[in-house]
């Protein structure tokens, strides 16, 4: 168990490191030279690392945007959190051993069903399959699993959303990409899947159809057709007016004035995004080619399911609407949906920006700029009205004003609550 719990804690949790891995593997079995491999190798884990680096500063600066949209507009609620439930269920519940294993779980019955059946999508973003692996634990235990029975049955839940998810999202990214080298490996693939439907019904269709990514500047603005600079024009307002509500004792800005740390903050975000897309562009270099090897030997026509980052150089534009939309939709569930008894629940900028951006790209893709605006907002409704379900639950469970923000795991736990868990308790 010593050498496993090492594997799990310390490679497969660590996500640069499993990808680098299966990218060293993939060039092996293509039998390219000793070179080739150690620089496809490391190349892949520096492409991973930089858009880690990328992912840490957007999330930095957020947090700080999160800190003063609460305190500005005087919101109270829950704040979705995986992590909290992860920590509860590892210390208070003992469930760290069972998480683990079922961690490990999913990713062997993932490359199972990948060889042996028409899904070939090989879920490649550890920590969504870690939180995955939480919530199938932690339903599995309060529905009376216990030991191997309960990392079994987790792994293989686990395991058919990693690769059900890509599946279904498939047709949209081949779209967005114009090729069926990579899937999208995110948990939040039902809330993308969501926005698309509601573009397609309400969006724009055929030849009327206008993408975000299109728009067309008076010659004094052809500067906002940079990504960059079309970011910051949007972000620096959104921060310093967030902050001016909020005002100057919200946020751990130091002897500087508020406003300026604001303005520093919004830069700071895209920094972060810079940051991202250039390691987007280096692990794609690298994961696409090595990964045929693994395609041709161990998985026949193999498809790499990559995080959601990934796809933000296809439309960034379509990523900043999605956010702003979604964030919207979020405010709107906030204050409609306590009216029916459910929790309140506030915007998550983290979420709102990663699972927003990307939707957002869907709801272009499918509608265009009225689809990605109108299915946007319905999108950030829905990814808080799945949370607000799973409160209630959670309080009977012992997790206290507790839920969770990926609605694919979500959606696990509601499955385990309304269908699985009745039936295994008539057992």
């Amino acid at each position: 168990m010593g050498v496993v719990n090492f594997i799990i804690e310390n490679i497969l949790t660590q996500a640069s490191i499993t990808i680098a891995l299966i990218a060293m593997l993939g060039l092996c079995l293509q039998k390219k030279s000793a070179g080739q491999v150690i620089s496809g190798t490391l190349k892949t884990l520096l492409g991973f690392q930089v858009l880690s680096a990328g992912s840490s500063i957007i999330v930095g600066s957020l947090t700080y945007f999160g800190e003063i949209f609460t305190a500005g507009f005087n919101m109270q609620g829950i704040i979705p959190s995986i992590e909290a439930i992860n920590g509860q269920a590892m210390n208070e519940l003992g469930l760290g051993r069972d998480i683990a294993l079922t961690f490990l779980g999913i990713f062997i019955v993932n490359i199972i069903i990948a060889r042996f059946t028409k899904w070939k999508y090989i879920f490649l973003t550890g920590q969504a399959i870690l939180w995955m692996a939480t919530m199938t634990t932690v339903f599995g235990y309060f529905s009376g699993l216990r030991g191997l029975v309960l990392i079994v049955v987790g792994s293989i839940i686990g395991a058919i959303f990693a690769v059900a998810m890509p599946a279904i999202a498939q047709p949209i990214i081949r779209k967005i990409t114009g090729s069926n080298d990579i899937a999208l490996g995110h948990f939040c693939t039902i809330g993308y899947m969501f926005e698309a439907g509601v573009a397609y019904i309400f969006g724009e269709r055929g030849e009327n159809k206008k993408s975000i990514e299109d728009i067309n500047m008076p010659k004094s603005f052809e500067f906002l057709q940079d990504t960059y600079l079309s970011v910051m024009v949007v972000m620096v307002p959104l921060y310093i007016v967030t902050a001016a509500f909020a005002g100057p004792g919200v946020g751990d800005h130091g002897a500087q004035h508020y406003l300026m740390f604001a303005f520093l903050q919004a830069i700071q975000f895209v920094v972060g995004v810079y940051v991202l897309l250039a390691g987007v562009r280096l692990l794609l270099g690298e994961i696409v080619p090595a990964f045929r090897g693994i395609a041709m030997k161990l998985v026949p026509n193999a498809i790499p399911a990559l995080d959601c980052p990934v796809f933000f150089p296809y439309s960034p534009n379509a990523v900043i609407l999605g956010f702003i939309t979604t964030t919207i939709g979020t405010i709107i569930a906030m204050f409609l949906l306590p009216t029916f008894g459910l929790a309140m629940i506030l915007p998550g900028m983290l979420t709102n920006f990663f699972a927003g951006g990307t939707a957002g790209i869907f709801g272009n893709a499918v509608g265009g700029r009225r689809g990605a605006i109108i299915g946007g907002i319905a999108h950030g409704f829905f990814i808080t009205l799945l949370p607000a379900l799973l409160v209630t639950i959670f309080n009977q469970m012992g997790f206290v004003n507790a839920t969770a923000t990926d609605v694919d795991t979500v959606a696990a736990a509601l499955l385990y609550a309304w269908i699985l868990s009745p039936i295994l308790k008539m057992f």
